[in-house]
């Protein structure tokens, strides 16, 4: 299976994105010619993730067939949500081209992150829970409370470990001692802080609950 490289790039029109393909070593080249020229008639094209996998071409497709309700026409450009893209390209196996200065992991955490950001500004102030029990572990209970958007993953917060590296550098800015969150700490979605408490990845509007015993998803599909 030949390698080579996928690439997602942005584009001067908000919300349209082109996903595309080129050779190990042609890369630079490409970027540099769409960064300059622009394409099929759109401009101001600026790299924002690439991958070097196996079988690129197929994965290519499949990308394209997976997203060919978004395509423009028969171009290369897609009205897909670019973070959507970056956390599937960068879940693939392969050796991240661009960016250079940040791991493959820690790009997912921050596409992830983006993407909830503006829908955590839909959650009311106040305090929710997360409790579930955590198997090798024990009984998990943290507090989060929203404070005009600003999500606080409170102190006292009982914290699973965590052995997913993705999630290491998140974990790094939590004070945690003997598994209790031992100051307040700011998240950049309810997901993040979720991760920080079951030390695994999770989807944050299905753990978090309100006072009522509420998954926080009814206030993001009201």
């Amino acid at each position: 299976m030949e390698k080579g490289i996928l690439y997602v790039m942005s584009t001067a029109v908000p919300g349209l994105i082109k996903i595309g393909k080129t050779g190990i070593h042609q890369f630079e080249n490409r970027m540099n010619y769409l960064e300059r020229n622009g394409y099929s008639n759109v401009t101001a094209l600026k790299r924002e993730f690439a991958i070097e996998v196996e079988d690129y071409s197929a994965k290519e497709i499949l990308l394209h067939t997976i997203f060919s309700k978004s395509r423009i026409a028969q171009t290369e450009l897609f009205a897909v949500d670019i973070d959507i893209i970056i956390q599937l390209l960068s879940s693939f196996e392969g050796k991240q081209i661009y960016p250079k200065d940040r791991s493959k992991e820690e790009v997912f955490v921050e596409a992830k992150d983006k993407q909830e950001k503006e829908e955590s500004a839909l959650l009311p102030d106040g305090q929710y829970a997360l409790s579930r029990k955590v198997k090798t572990f024990g009984q998990i209970k943290a507090t989060m409370e929203v404070k005009k958007g600003v999500l606080i993953l409170k102190s006292g917060s009982i914290c699973a470990p965590t052995k997913d590296e993705r999630y290491e550098s998140v974990r790094a800015k939590a004070h945690i001692i003997n598994n209790i969150l031992t100051e307040d700490l700011i998240c950049s979605s309810v997901s993040t802080a979720g991760v920080i408490a079951l030390g695994r990845s999770v989807n944050g509007w299905d753990v978090w609950k309100d006072k009522k015993g509420n998954k926080i998803d009814i206030y993001r599909n009201k």
